[in-house]
């Protein structure tokens, strides 16, 4: 039997079959090409206010502070209050932002320092928004189909992330003022979206806010070994196999190609990621699925080192197309067993972790990849981050042997 088998033709496992799940579904896409067409609106505006390579820097760092320092404080709001409220409260803030934005630029007004301080607000909102969204997915839908459904909000985002920029761009001819309208009504509508959403979530005891209590997403998956193994595997993996940082050497001094030729390199990933999105949304991880996260992420490095000796822009992007793929797997996977392993009430603080992990194996992994192509050169930055995470997926298949024996999402039983 294989490890993945089809389940359209049943409706019974039809995520269509579930109304609340669509709402959130159809909210998520609308707040993931706001946040998209936003952030290339600032850039340029930025750019074109100052010509300062600093100030673009700035703009993601305003947003990475509080993604780090907020993120177990998010976890524990997450799991102490209704998690739709925080949702609508944070998209209503940064649609409340991005409105303002809108109208500085209309009339005029703006000086740089108020954008960043703007962009700061939502990135405090995105921090609790982040791991909220996590949390809320999985009382969406019954356990089995969760893998289906983390598919589906994954491919939205993906969605997002390759037309949501084109579609700024395009709208930035008009000005600025419209980007920043067209995003504020699609966070009033994705606000529209939370506040309708009906949820049965269980009645949980609220703990007043103690250290124990904001670090216990910490000490949970210290004790758990799936979560810790699942969720350090994609650290390290991410950490070591970055390439897309150094796609505009591979593209200007590699592969000889112009600007449109680093723009297919950089969609290539998401179009891969999108497409597995899509298939799995329409099947069922049945079994063996500690080893298919595994076999993923070891084809997520092999696709990197073809990506690194590459010499033709078709199979770069083959190769690329390729990671994402694996990469989408080897996400589902993952996401589905941090939460389907995870008491309601702890899936805020959870996420909270899980999100300092992304946020910081993204981060760093680029710099990573900068520091090592800038000592050793591109080609070998990139080769050695793919055979490393060859490496750590060795290591982690000897040091986690529960998750890699592990056959079932749903199988295990949350503490």
């Amino acid at each position: 039997m294989p490890a993945y088998v089809p389940v359209t033709q049943n409706t019974e496992h039809s995520l269509l079959r579930h109304p609340a799940f669509l709402q959130f579904w159809f909210a998520r896409g609308a707040s993931g090409f706001a946040f998209q067409m936003l952030s290339v609106a600032v850039a340029w505006q930025i750019y074109a206010m100052t010509h300062r390579a600093f100030d673009l820097g700035m703009i993601g760092l305003v947003q990475f502070i509080p993604s780090i320092a907020l993120a177990l404080v998010a976890g524990h709001v997450a799991d102490r209050y209704e998690r739709r409220h925080v949702v609508l409260i944070c998209q209503i803030v940064e649609g409340l932002a991005v409105g303002l934005l809108a109208v500085g630029s209309f009339l005029h007004w703006f000086h740089e320092a108020t954008i960043l301080t703007l962009i700061f607000f939502i990135g405090v909102a995105r921090a609790f928004e982040f791991p909220t969204l996590q949390a809320l997915l999985p009382v969406l839908v019954p356990p089995m189909l969760y893998p289906r459904a983390m598919a589906a909000s994954a491919s939205a985002m993906q969605s997002a992330m390759i037309i949501g920029p084109a579609l700024g761009g395009f709208l930035y001819v008009a000005g600025a003022g419209v980007v920043y309208a067209v995003s504020a009504l699609l966070y009033l509508t994705a606000a529209i979206l939370m506040w309708r959403l009906k949820t049965e979530r269980p009645a949980v005891p609220r703990e007043p806010p103690t250290l124990r209590t904001v670090f216990a997403g910490i000490t949970f998956i210290r004790h758990r070994p799936v979560v810790l193994g699942a969720i350090s595997l994609d650290l390290f993996a991410v950490l070591l196999g970055g390439a897309t940082a150094l796609l505009p050497i591979f593209a200007h001094d590699i592969l000889h190609t112009g600007p449109w030729g680093l723009g297919l390199l950089r969609a290539a990933p998401a179009v891969g990621a999108l497409s597995m999105g899509v298939w799995l949304a329409h099947s069922q991880l049945k079994r063996r699925v500690g080893r298919a996260m595994f076999v993923s992420v070891a084809g997520f490095g092999l696709a990197t080192i073809v990506f690194a000796l590459s010499t033709s822009l078709w199979l770069s992007m083959l190769a690329l197309v390729t990671l994402g793929a694996l990469d989408m797997i080897s996400m589902v996977i993952r996401s589905a067993l941090v939460q389907l392993e995870t008491p309601d009430g702890m899936r805020g603080r959870v996420s909270a972790v899980n999100a300092i992990f992304i946020n910081t194996s993204n981060q760093l992994g680029e710099f990573e990849s900068g520091i090592t192509a800038a000592w050793l050169g591109a080609v070998p930055a990139v080769l050695l981050g793919g055979i490393g995470t060859l490496l750590v997926v060795g290591l982690w298949m000897w040091m986690f042997p529960a998750l890699r024996q592990r056959e079932r999402l749903e199988s295990g039983s949350p503490a």
